[in-house]
């Protein structure tokens, strides 16, 4: 007698159609619905692009070695960077970097923008810290066990940019990706061992965060000041240092928070290294020759094609082909050849879902471009030339 019952509880709770069917009137809350107006999409021509490293390891770090930020600013300076975040372990110091790497006497530059920052290091995985003044470290270091509700109120505290590191394998990132404004999809010169964190990005992307992609080297160990002073990872300065990757920010001026803002906005495309080409993405709306808007800039899909375009701007190999692919929502949606020279660029249409959100994202395999400083590293980079962060339609801004 009770399963009568029991259905009959069902029938009452409206759970259950008196024809046995399953009630087919429900409405998901979260379904995506046309988004509000979007903020307009920023000037395309008034900025400029900045490149530089986000994930470095000086003598502050104590797994470093023969790296101080004197050799690290330097080199950087060498090949042409126009900033840098040096994020030595903050559990090195117990989290006080704000006495040990920021007020090192070494922490100045004239060229080179330099970052305040911090590997934020815990148990459940660390994060890189990106800020353009000086916060208060300690306070993050502070509540990195505690529960993410505890640790968000504090980031926004700090109004600091909280970044993913290393997202899979070791040490990977255990805290919720709605704490974080970006996330490490290219660490250290192995493309090869970003395939999973690559795969999460495009999940979070899929889910609707709208989460910059950016690179950093991880670099940890400098060139020794004389040959007894060699260690047994001093072989990794000639395969992965300052630059491999290389993350450029389109930036509206040359200043820390400018750099901060565009990291922040995904107006970013991660390079193997400072002197290869830069992934650049654009959208044309109207179809009217002329592009309206680059990757991290989102939009409202108008139900009507939208004609996209890939071009490599920097030092490609003229005639070498360069294979562009395309990726919508997650999955393969086009691969294109291109050819090197003078102009490196190609073109490809589609529409966007509308309703519903779209974002599209592109990965460059070609030859390595030579990066005689660091002369290890393009071996292992592979085939991989650089990536594109998204261009979005329909993302609601306020996720």
């Amino acid at each position: 007698m009770r399963f009568p019952i029991f259905l009959a509880g069902l029938m009452m709770a409206g759970l259950l159609c008196t024809s046995g069917q399953a009630q087919t009137d429900h409405i998901n809350p979260w379904t995506p619905v046309e988004v509000a107006p979007l903020p307009p999409i920023a000037s395309l021509s008034d900025g400029f692009w900045l490149k530089g490293d986000l994930h470095l390891h000086s003598r502050h770090s104590k797994d470093s070695s023969n790296n101080s930020e004197a050799k690290i600013i330097a080199f950087a300076e060498s090949v042409g960077m126009d900033y840098l975040c040096i994020t030595d372990h903050d559990n090195h110091v117990q989290g006080d970097v704000a006495h040990n790497t920021w007020t090192d006497p070494e922490f100045k530059s004239n060229s080179v923008l330099l970052l305040y920052g911090a590997e934020w290091t815990t148990t459940r995985g660390h994060g890189n810290v990106f800020s353009a003044r000086p916060y208060d470290h300690q306070r993050l270091y502070d509540v990195r066990d505690q529960r993410d509700i505890v640790i968000e109120a504090v980031k926004k505290e700090l109004g600091i940019h909280l970044s993913a590191n290393h997202p899979s394998g070791k040490d990977h990132f255990g805290f919720s990706y709605d704490l974080v404004d970006s996330i490490e999809v290219w660490n250290s010169a192995v493309w090869s061992k970003n395939a999973n964190a690559i795969m999460i990005w495009d999940d979070m992307l899929s889910s609707g965060r709208k989460l910059t992609g950016r690179g950093g080297s991880d670099s940890h160990h400098g060139t020794p000041d004389s040959p007894e002073l060699a260690t047994k990872n001093t072989y990794q300065r000639q395969a992965n240092y300052v630059g491999t990757p290389t993350t450029w920010v389109f930036a509206k001026e040359r200043t820390l928070q400018s750099v901060v803002d565009a990291l922040t906005n995904g107006r970013v495309a991660v390079s193997a290294n400072p002197y290869a080409p830069r992934v650049e993405f654009y959208a044309d709306l109207d179809q009217d020759g002329k592009m309206d808007m680059m990757m991290g800039d989102n939009a409202k899909a108008t139900g009507k094609p939208v004609n996209f375009r890939i071009q490599l701007t920097g030092n490609t190999v003229v005639g070498a082909s360069y294979t562009v692919h395309v990726v919508k929502d997650g999955n393969p949606f086009s691969t294109l050849q291109a050819i090197g020279g003078k102009t490196t660029a190609v073109e490809f249409t589609d529409t966007p879902k509308q309703p519903g959100r779209t974002y599209y994202r592109v990965e460059v395999e070609g030859p390595q471009t030579t990066y005689p400083q660091v002369p290890g590293s393009m071996a292992l980079s592979g085939n991989m030339v650089g990536l594109s962060n998204p261009i979005y339609f329909n993302f609601d801004p306020n996720f």
